[in-house]
């Protein structure tokens, strides 16, 4: 039987990496994409992405909150919150939008107050890290403090880095490596 983690690389590896030439959300080039959503919002994926990345979140028993910028935070923080109920963790999930809302209450962060509380911005693929700080930053600003980062896929190009630059604690489920690319 292989790990949830082996199982979770294969399933991207077969059902998210397009190969060819494409321009990322960061602007810059590459000859492979990953389109976790391909694998986070399919009903036998969804539950290995929680899983593996409740490993992660071990490390900080301290997380009450899961959350990070939509649209690719979303489908991991939910798989997060559902598989946590499993396991008898209390686990909250927020979602951050890309700006304030323009109308009603006009909050950037939806879901639980995370005034007070210990957040854990979540990813589904990681490029520059720019997302997750964004997401880190209106958390900040609605009052929580990020205990740390994690990402289901680091595409080894520099995230890490400005993250942990920045302050945070980064871990990613998988690497490039895990899933046969360069």
């Amino acid at each position: 039987m292989t790990s949830p983690k082996d199982q979770l690389a294969n399933y991207i590896e077969s059902l998210a990496v397009e190969r060819g030439e494409f321009t990322l959300t960061s602007g810059k080039k590459a000859s492979y994409y990953i389109d976790l959503r391909q694998v986070s919002l399919d009903h036998r994926v969804a539950p290995l992405i929680g899983d593996v990345m409740l490993d992660l979140l071990d490390e900080f028993p301290e997380a009450e909150i899961v959350g990070g910028l939509t649209m690719g935070a979303d489908p991991i923080a939910s798989a997060m919150l559902h598989r946590a109920v499993l396991r008898g963790r209390p686990l909250d999930a927020c979602v951050v939008r890309k700006e304030p809302k323009g109308h009603g209450m006009g909050k950037q962060v939806e879901g639980p107050d995370v005034s007070g509380k210990n957040v854990v911005v979540v990813e589904d693929t990681s490029t520059t890290g720019g997302s997750p700080l964004k997401a880190a930053v209106a958390l900040e600003k609605a009052g929580a403090t990020i205990v740390a980062v994690l990402v289901v896929v680091d595409r080894d190009t520099g995230a890490k880095q400005v993250i942990e630059e920045a302050g945070y604690p980064y871990r990613a489920a998988l690497g490039l490596s895990d899933l046969g690319l360069p």
